[in-house]
């Protein structure tokens, strides 16, 4: 069986023009995939994607190839300040470019427009710095009538505030910095109609975003085309055939010698004939009527034959005489009580709204609505056709909206973080993670006490969240939101207090309680870690909140952070369940005291590192430089750090809302739903690890204050002996292995008591116990 590794490339082999520790084999593979799509796919818009999507994989290759780009750099692209938000691709790869450049927007053309001035970038910034474009940012500013996407478009706004403060001098140094990339970069908002909304109000996508996505969809080929045979092509073969019967004499056709020479009946075949032509060529979606061998074809073929004044061939005749006599036989003939009965029954499903006609009655509702926001009332959009909203789609009123496109209007759902979990349109904490900064921002953003800067931060902030990390190396971090010129130039004007302090720390408990609530079992993704960090950090704790590394390019040493949340954590639970479970001493970690600036020039502990590795050797990892070698010493770092579940409870002071046994409990459902999902997985070394994941989290659960670790396994134990028996056979060792600890037990340092007494860990450089053979 194969390791455990993950499916990104190793970093241990260096490529051409690319830094140790980044393989570019990823890249290749990216763009050789995104090759395949373009040129094979069958649906248009998914090869324009993939066209798209080879641009950016080829200008990462050019990049790196000619200089341009430094692939694990934090300031990535030559020609640009680490400031600029690069261009990132799947990977954290950077692409050369930046995210506020290329063509200019609509806006940017009316401005352009309105003020007469060259259409550029350089010409619209210089139009900004007037006298006249300061007025218009002032009252920009006022209204507070602009929207914010990326954050260097909150530069000049920042400058215009500036400016009406009387701090020129930061005015001028930021206009100096970004003067450079003013012909390049936009600087400048978007104006819109309305002010921002409540910023206690989130929402996962804005009523723009899902209106476009709805009239993105294309009708269904297969449902149209059983449409127009319903309504248009079967009632046109209904005409045909009766227009044939009327030649009928003594059961066949073709026979009333005066029917067929009298020129009504000639006429009104060309007239048939005529319209066949119209409909065929309005009507594209079915083409059962040009099969040559379908009744309909064969009908409208002998009239045409006919019509050429040379009669009918044997062999036309015979084919006319078996397609009426077919067409009776099954149906009946047109006028009949049979007959009439299925083309009325087929004209009723016929006549059943498309999914696409009532898609055009939704876009419209949500054109209605502010496009920058989220839905307030979903209800609302989702109602049931009312008269006079599709006149032309012929939708009989009171007709329901499928609940297709329910599921993509609640994914617009604005309300409170509470109430969006409550409505399940928050569904992992990978999501709530894209939710968070719309509430952080107005918490950081508190200490500017000028209502106008202090929505100008909130909208930087958020804006700033939406920059995709870069792949780093050396131990780099990500550019923080004090780096960029306009929000550094403003932070003189912060003024926080206890106020404000006391605002976001209550806002951080919010969120960790939501968390740990709504996603008992997860680990915290970076993207909600970085918000802990920063609502922590305006409350005035300095916290070590530590992020899940990348194991494919992970340098070998951990930051000094890692080894004060290890000590939280040591603090947290000294003596306890979690502390037996996994074998730590956190009496000797608390004693470490070593950390110093390392190789990469970042504060590292070499003792938590030298830890970490024996952990992980010590648990059968090979000690190789392989990324599951590495994942296995990273997750001994997530075990002593608890991976910030003890800063949380610790310092942090957060609860939940139940007990700590309700919340083991839930993660232990979790684990019985990973587990029989596995032998269907395409990926069940993942499984495994997001299974130990949850293990590690109910294991400190069940360590925290009131809760009965004895009680917990004997329901499991129960729970256990119900489950089928693959879940069984999988998670048996586990079980065993907890109810060993809890009854005093102690596992030696590989983790293996017995073999139906073991140690749950995610990373493994060999085959893992919970993946037994194919058989089971």
């Amino acid at each position: 069986m194969a390791a455990n590794t993950d499916p990104t490339p190793d970093p241990s082999t260096s490529q051409s023009g690319a830094p140790t520790g980044v393989n570019l084999g990823y890249a290749v593979d990216q763009l050789a995939r995104a090759l395949v799509t373009a040129t094979a796919h069958e649906d248009a818009d998914t090869r324009r994607r993939a066209d798209r999507r080879m641009e950016r994989w080829g200008a990462v290759l050019r990049g790196v190839v000619d200089g341009k780009l430094t692939i694990g750099s934090r300031a990535p692209v030559k020609d640009l300040p680490a400031w600029v938000t690069p261009g990132v691709v799947r990977g954290g790869f950077a692409t050369g470019s930046a995210a506020a450049e290329g063509p200019l927007l609509p806006h940017e053309q009316a401005l352009a427009t309105r003020m007469r001035v060259a259409t550029d970038r350089a010409a619209l910034f210089r139009h900004h710095v007037s006298t006249h474009g300061l007025t218009e940012l002032w009252t920009l500013l006022d209204t507070g009538a602009y929207r914010v996407d990326l954050p260097e478009e909150a530069a000049l706004l920042t400058v215009a505030w500036l400016v009406r403060a009387g701090d020129g001098e930061a005015a001028s140094d930021v206009v100096e910095q970004i003067a450079p990339f003013a012909g390049r970069l936009r600087f400048a908002p978007q104006p819109v109609d309305s002010a921002p909304a409540d910023p206690s109000i989130v929402w996962r996508h804005t009523a723009g975003e899902v209106r476009q996505e709805l009239a993105a969809r294309r009708p269904n080929p297969r449902i149209e085309a059983m449409r127009e045979a319903l309504t248009v092509w079967n009632p046109f073969a209904d005409e045909l055939l009766t227009h044939w019967l009327a030649t009928v004499v003594d059961g066949r056709v073709a026979e009333r010698a005066d029917k067929l020479a009298d020129d009504a009946w000639t006429a009104r075949s060309r007239t048939l004939l005529a319209r066949y032509t119209a409909l065929a060529d309005r009507h594209r979606h079915c083409t059962k009527h040009r099969n040559r061998k379908q009744n309909l074809a064969i009908l409208r073929n002998a009239l045409a034959e006919h019509l050429t004044g040379h009669g009918l061939t044997p062999r036309t005749r015979g084919l006319l005489q078996h397609a009426v006599d077919s067409m009776v036989r099954r149906r009946g003939a047109p006028g009949s009580p049979a007959h009439t009965a299925l083309r009325a029954e087929q004209a009723a499903i016929g006549a059943v709204p498309t999914h696409h006609a009532i898609a055009r009655v939704v876009v419209a509702r949500l054109a209605a609505l502010p496009q920058y926001v989220g839905v307030r009332d979903v209800d609302a959009v989702l109602r049931p056709v009312e008269a006079g909203e599709a006149p032309d789609a012929a939708i009989p009123v009171g007709t329901v909206v499928p609940d297709a496109f329910g599921t993509a209007v609640r994914r617009a759902t604005a309300g409170t973080v509470e109430q969006l979990l409550d409505a399940g349109v928050v569904p992992s904490a990978e999501v709530l993670a894209t939710l968070v900064p719309q509430l952080a921002a107005a918490s950081t953003a508190a200490a500017y006490r000028d209502p106008a800067l202090r929505q100008l931060m909130t909208a930087t902030y958020r804006a700033f969240r939406n920059r995709r990390s870069l792949l780093l190396l050396n131990l780099e971090h990500q550019v923080r939101l004090e780096e960029l010129p306009w929000v550094r130039a403003v932070r003189a004007h912060r003024h926080a207090d206890a106020d404000t302090r006391g605002a976001a720390a209550g806002a951080l408990r919010r969120l960790g309680e939501l968390t740990l609530d709504a996603f008992p079992a997860t680990v915290l993704p970076n993207p909600l870690v970085r918000e802990l960090n920063a609502l922590a950090a305006e409350s005035g704790l300095r916290l070590p909140w530590v992020e899940e590394l990348a194991a494919d390019i992970f340098m070998g040493t951990f930051s000094g952070k890692y080894l004060a949340a290890a000590q939280i954590a040591g603090g947290l639970l000294a003596g306890s369940l979690y502390e037996r479970y996994y074998g730590i001493d956190y009496a000797a970690l608390m004693a470490v005291d070593d950390v110093h600036n390392g190789r990469y020039g970042t504060r590292t502990s070499p003792t938590f590192d030298a830890l970490c590795g024996t952990r992980a050797r010590a648990s059968g990892s090979t000690g190789s430089s392989s990324v599951a070698a590495n994942g296995t010493v990273i997750e001994q770092a997530q075990i002593l750090t608890t991976h910030n579940l003890a800063t949380l409870v610790g310092p942090a002071g957060v609860r939940p809302a139940g007990d700590w046994a309700t919340l083991a409990w839930r993660a232990f459902v979790k684990v019985k739903t990973l587990a029989a999902q596995m032998p269907a997985s395409p990926h069940p070394l993942r499984v495994v690890k997001d299974i130990a994941y949850a293990w590690r989290h109910l294991v400190f659960y069940l360590s925290m204050p009131g809760a009965d670790p004895a009680d917990f396994v004997r329901t499991v134990r129960s729970d256990a002996d119900a489950l089928p028996f693959h879940v069984q056979v999988r998670l048996q060792p586990a079980i065993g292995g907890l109810e060993h600890v809890v009854s005093g037990g102690t596992f030696p340092p590989d983790g293996t008591a017995a073999p139906d007494r073991r140690r749950l860990l995610g990373w493994s450089t060999g085959a893992h116990w919970m993946l037994p053979s194919r058989s089971i």
